[in-house]
């Protein structure tokens, strides 16, 4: 079947608006225009479909600049009875032929994505008709035999089969845990317990993740009811028990779609109710609604619906005619697609098992992560761990840090200690990384040692960049021995890494590092091998962001360019996909290099730009891009050639990308790696030759690597893999951030 190519094609977005809605229709405008397709945004959603007039634009480079960073859609959304009418696609589909529309990419939740299928469908049926009503010719109707359908999901809720990630959702748990945050510092102060409400319909996801993200006490889910008929005690029973265990806060957690058992809602102000009348506390709700909508896009939605927007395009230039319409979504950080109407079936059928309080088959089709998810929450909320089996072998196993700090190696340390005490055995905390495996300062850690640490910053247990050399190796080894240390989880970044690699290659030497060792990558640089994304990426990017965002804000109200210098060492990855998520029209990498002539062409690119009125000009920098070539330099000659056309400065982040509470993000992965490592260093010491491995996400699954194999796929010079998935998507980056076709 021969491809039928919209010339011609329209966006628009519907239902309820999702931060990252915005990036999407920028993503679709300008790869639409880059591809030479005429490009329409229909304003009001599927209500501006069908007034038609001034609600269908004809789109230009410029008309989505400067929307990256908004949040809701600037296109806007309206729900329309009348297009759920016969009548009303008629009219649609007349409106859209004025143009010569037969295109559409539509972004929206799974009603939305419905109405776009039906359309579809009722195409060349429509178009019969508008011919018998003299509404358009016989050749118009030839002309545009077909509409082509390509969907986004977006929606906060995360409940869309065929997307690990929907559009909104990665914002909405950073509000909601932002929240629960400031929440639990006021509770704590008064010793009081908070029932928070999250969104979610019929998903839990949002109060499954923000409860793992948070350190929440408890949470209810639709995919999960409580399994005993008074589970009100069970819960109270839990949360006073972890009040005489020295909490002094309580938060629950409620999806709005809880239920109990037998499908009676369970809400916010009964669990409220329950928790004043058991615990006799003072309780207070808090029902965040709209917030979680609301507010700028995390860099996550604001790079991920770039890259959907883009994919998008490319889909609908190729549909054959017959081709059923398409979802484009991500699947172990891959952008796919899927038949959109089977993955609306697939979403609606969770809701019927959930209905039907087939709850195990509901917490399967989730998929394993959202399960295994649910059972380290189960775990971490418990006030103590279970108690020692008797005859149990006890293991000692101690948790390091090493390299410079990242947000979320509390997250994963946190995790780790609670996991093992679960489990029966004994957990140690080593100080300073390799310096305290020197030293011997090493203590053993309680269930209330690590109080706290899931929404913390920084590093509680000490962390620095020494790697074990010379005397160290046999002091470590000593200390090894002494402690009697059945194995290790190192968390940290290329230094770790390092040491860890060292202490296996002397295997022959001492005996005492003949036990499991483990790698848990913790980097805001993302620079290590066998994982996609480190630890304490998602932050840095974050906070790169929400600086960038302001630094435009004052570049544009004075007509400057702003050089911005992030950190990543001889690794773009924050530079390059923080320039996506912030629009920047260039980033300079390491990986690609710097020359004079890129310089030059840079330089004309913005006295052209800022001739024809461009207001702000944003580069984006990595530290270690050219040792020449600094942005100090780049900042003069910038200076110099731009005359009184605009002003130059720097911006020199810092420390900053370091620092801070870590992302949901950031958090619920730590969490889900340090479970796998917690499993694997049991099952390791059972073997009679432990292994040493490094470890982390790749393609969404988590997988180990023998730490033998770790020069073999790095750069040793430039402290970076071999393989950088990111790379790949410098094209995009390039494309959205060219000047326009034309201009």
């Amino acid at each position: 079947m021969p491809v039928h190519t919209p010339k011609t094609i329209a966006v628009l977005t519907s239902g309820g608006d999702a931060p990252g809605m915005n990036a999407a229709v920028r993503a679709v405008v300008r790869t639409a225009l880059d591809r030479g397709l005429n490009v329409y945004a229909i304003y009001e959603g599927y209500q501006g479909m069908v007034d038609g007039g001034k609600y269908i634009r004809k789109m230009d480079w410029r008309s989505v600049g400067n929307i990256l960073n908004k949040g809701g859609t600037v296109i806007g959304s309206a729900r329309c009875a009348r297009f759920r009418e016969r009548e009303g696609r008629l009219q649609a589909a007349r409106n859209l032929l004025e143009q010569g529309i037969d295109g559409l990419v539509v972004i929206g939740g799974d009603g939305s994505l419905t109405g776009a299928s039906m359309f579809r469908q009722e195409w060349p049926l429509l178009l019969a008709e508008l011919v018998e009503q003299g509404e358009i010719t016989q050749k118009v109707a030839a002309e545009h035999p077909q509409m082509a359908i390509v969907g986004m999901v977006g929606s906060i809720d995360n409940d869309m089969f065929g997307t690990d990630m929907t559009i909104g959702a990665d914002t909405a748990l950073h509000r909601i845990t932002e929240a629960i945050d400031a929440i639990a510092s006021t509770a704590a102060s008064h010793q009081r317990s908070f029932v928070v409400e999250v969104m979610g319909r019929n998903c839990g996801y949002l109060a499954l993740m923000s409860a793992l993200a948070s350190g929440a006490d408890w949470a209810l889910i639709p995919e999960s009811p409580p399994d005993v008929d008074d589970w009100e005690s069970k819960m109270c029973e839990v949360l006073k028990a972890g009040r005489e265990a020295g909490r002094r806060d309580s938060i629950v957690i409620v999806a709005e779609g809880a239920r109990d058992k037998y499908g009676k809602p369970i809400t916010s102000d009964y669990v409220k109710q329950v928790l004043e009348d058991k615990l006799r506390e003072d309780t207070r709700v808090t029902n965040l609604g709209h917030v979680q909508r609301g507010g700028s896009p995390s860099a996550f939605d604001r790079y991920l619906t770039t890259l959907l927007g883009y994919h998008a395009v490319e889909q609908i230039m190729k549909m054959t005619p017959d081709q059923e319409p398409q979802l484009i979504g991500m699947r172990e950080n891959r952008i796919v697609h899927s038949p959109l109407m089977e993955c609306v079936k697939q979403t609606h059928a969770v809701a019927d098992v959930i209905a039907a309080q087939n709850f195990e088959k509901a917490m399967d089709m989730r998929g394993g992560s959202f399960k295994e998810n649910f059972r380290t929450l189960r775990t971490l909320v418990r006030a103590l761990p279970h108690a020692v089996q008797a005859g149990q072998k006890r293991l000692r196993l101690a948790v390091m840090h090493a390299s410079a700090p990242a947000p979320g190696m509390n997250t994963a340390a946190r995790t780790a200690v609670r996991l093992g005490l679960d489990k029966g055995h004994i957990m140690l905390g080593v100080h300073d990384g390799f310096q305290g495996l020197i030293r011997g300062d090493i203590e053993e850690m309680q269930w209330s040692s690590v109080n706290g640490w899931s929404a913390s910053g920084g590093a509680e247990l000490g962390t620095n960049r020494r790697v074990p050399q010379g005397s160290d190796v046999y002091a470590i080894a000593r200390t090894i021995e002494e402690q009697k240390i059945d194995g290790l989880l190192m968390i940290g970044g290329w230094s770790g890494y390092l040491g860890v690699h060292k202490l296996y290659s002397e295997r022959d030497n001492f005996p005492a590092f003949k036990i499991p060792m483990i790698c848990l990558p913790a980097t805001i640089n993302n620079n290590l091998p066998g994982s996609e994304l480190s630890i304490g990426s998602d932050t840095a990017l974050n906070s790169i962001i929400e600086v960038v965002d302001k630094i435009k804000q004052s570049a544009v109200a004075s007509h400057r360019c702003f050089v911005v210098e992030v950190m990543g060492r001889y690794c773009g990855y924050l530079a390059l996909m923080s320039g996506l998520a912030t629009g920047a029209e260039r980033v300079y990498s390491h990986e690609e290099g710097v020359t004079l002539a890129d310089l030059q062409e840079d330089l004309t690119r913005l006295l052209d730009g800022f001739r024809s009125g461009k207001r702000l000009g944003l580069m984006i920098r990595n530290e270690k891009a050219n040792d020449l070539y600094t942005t100090g330099f780049m900042c003069s000659l910038l200076e110099e050639e731009g005359g009184d056309l605009f002003d130059v400065r720097q911006a020199i982040l810092g420390h900053l990308q370091q620092g801070g509470n870590p992302s949901p993000f950031d958090r619920i992965q730590a969490i889900r790696l340090a479970r796998h490592c917690i499993e694997w260093l049991i099952e390791q010491s059972d073997k009679p030759a432990p292994k040493a491995a490094f470890m982390g996400l790749m393609g969404g699954k988590v997988q180990f690597s023998n730490i033998r194999e770790f020069p073999d796929l790095v750069e040793m010079l430039h402290q970076r893999p071999l393989e950088q998935w990111w790379l790949e998507l410098r094209p995009i980056a390039k494309l959205m951030a060219k000047p326009g076709p034309g201009m």
